[in-house]
């Protein structure tokens, strides 16, 4: 072996005899360590089934050199859940390596189509992986079946339809009919061509996974949405939430209250007015003539939030709930025809890195986490789970953070709890939380942070304007900006 060779192996290799004894040599000295038959590594310290799993595409001609990588790992990408990895290959005998199990079989060699992959292996296509992955077959001896379930592949499908839009199934459907004779494969390629035209609605078939089920029956949804909405929902099953019973108010105090909850409900969403322009607007009806549009906003989130009658409205079931959402925003934005009040969204919508939920899947998503709030007792349980729900779907082309906090705060009016306020100072954490659970499927700051708004409330002066802007004041609701802190008052409680 050359000098300083070693440094330029891969990670983890396949020796042979070219280098067999200066390897031999090198695991001497305790610069090479064995993981398997002819199999070692550079690393030293890592887990030995950790650095194969990271290296497998690596090592897989050192075994099989005409491996064309088929079945389930040609669509997973990865080696399954018990390390196994679905070859066509001359060789018949299964590879066990630390974390991974190399399983030829026998099969039709590569087509022009399938494409040339790390180390000189073949990648079976996406039409030929998912004509071959509608061939069933059973898990046996404790390994995985070779092919994925219907479910995943009714899954996958409805994601790329979702993703990319018929004209990708259509594609792939053309790409398998052209594969399926040279492949022997006509009876799964039917099975695929009705599937695929029963998701694009013009074909009829029985489908098993809720997802390609909800389509077939014009209710798709976003299942990775849905999958948040379990997390949440679990979180909050376990969550106890203090009793922060609405205490007796006047009916200036009440008002003052709706007053700073349109306040910085609109403030947040960059409709900016000072309080005491804002007070015009709400208490003696002054709508400024270069700012009419903004002033509406304020007015009509108000006239929601302030009537009590309204707030304590909550749906008794799905078609009620829609209604609802769709009143209530229609109500608050009737001045900007150009978002169409209450109509939902017909483009895609995002915020920085999140993209919100397909406009086809509105409906659908909203349906399914409807069915999650429903298994909810607790006022700020199902408070926190409405927050989450309309944020995230966002259905809407306009107005969904105002939508979801009046959504929010019914929930609790309605159930003689304390509601909750978002105040400025208060906007870079309530939108951090969000995007934890979004992009990270974190529960706890979401949960966190609207209890904590919560309590806030609960502790302020809201007999009349001048004591809560005060008692704002002084506990920094107004700041703006990321060093912004929102102080819990000192009568603070639990």
């Amino acid at each position: 072996m050359p000098e300083k060779s070693l440094e330029q192996l891969p990670e983890v290799f396949v020796s042979d005899a070219a280098i067999t004894r200066a390897v031999s040599a090198a695991v001497a000295r305790g610069e090479l360590r064995k993981l398997g038959s002819r199999l070692y590594s550079r690393n030293l310290d890592e887990d030995p089934e950790a650095l194969v799993k990271r290296n497998w595409y690596h090592l897989v001609t050192a075994y099989y050199p005409d491996a064309l990588i088929t079945d389930r790992t040609a669509l997973e990408n990865r080696p399954a859940e018990d390390g196994s990895i679905c070859l066509i290959s001359d060789k018949k005998r299964d590879t066990e390596l630390p974390g991974v199990t190399f399983r030829p079989r026998k099969g039709p060699p590569p087509l022009e189509s399938d494409r040339p992959f790390i180390g000189g292996a073949r990648l079976a296509s996406t039409a030929r992986a998912f004509l071959e992955n509608m061939r069933p077959s059973r898990a046996r001896a404790g390994r995985v079946a070779r092919t994925l379930p219907r479910e995943e592949i009714e899954e996958r499908l409805d994601a790329i339809l979702r993703g990319q839009g018929e004209g990708a199934l259509n594609r792939l459907r053309d790409d398998a009919r052209a594969n399926a004779v040279a492949l022997g494969l006509d009876d799964a390629f039917q099975e695929l061509d009705k599937l695929i035209g029963a998701l694009l609605g013009t074909r009829e078939t029985k489908a098993k996974s809720p997802a390609a089920k909800a389509r077939i029956a014009g209710a798709p949804f976003d299942p990775e949405r849905i999958k948040l909405f379990e997390t949440l929902f679990a979180a909050l099953r376990e969550f106890v939430p203090a009793d922060r019973t609405e205490p007796k108010r006047s009916s200036e105090a009440r008002a003052t209250l709706a007053f700073f909850e349109a306040y910085f409900s609109n403030f947040i969403e960059g409709t900016e007015f000072t309080v005491e322009e804002a007070e015009e607007i709400v208490f003696q009806g002054v709508i400024p003539q270069e700012r009419p549009h903004d002033a509406h906003d304020v007015l009509g989130t108000y006239r929601i939030v302030s009537d009590r009658a309204e707030m304590t409205r909550l749906p008794a079931n799905f078609d009620e709930f829609i209604d609802i959402l769709r009143r209530r925003h229609a109500a608050f934005m009737e001045a900007r025809p150009d978002k169409n009040p209450g109509a939902f969204k017909t483009k895609s919508n995002q915020a920085g890195n999140t993209v919100f939920v397909d406009p086809e899947l509105v409906n659908g998503t909203l349906e399914k986490g409807f069915e999650f709030l429903q298994g909810l007792g607790e006022p700020l349980q199902r408070a926190i789970f409405m927050m989450f729900l309309v944020s995230e779907v966002h259905p809407f082309s306009d107005g969904n953070g105002r939508a979801a906090r009046i959504m929010t705060n019914a929930e609790l009016v309605a159930g003689s709890q304390e509601r909750l306020i978002i105040p400025t100072a208060y906007r870079v954490d309530y939108l951090d939380a969000l995007k934890s659970l979004s992009q990270t499927g974190n529960p706890t700051p979401v949960i966190r942070m609207l209890d904590h708004a919560q309590r806030y409330t609960h502790a302020i002066d809201w007999n009349n304007l001048a004591s809560a802007q005060a008692m704002l004041g002084d506990t920094g609701a107004f700041m703006e900006g990321e060093n912004a802190k929102l102080k819990l008052p000192a009568n603070a409680v639990a």
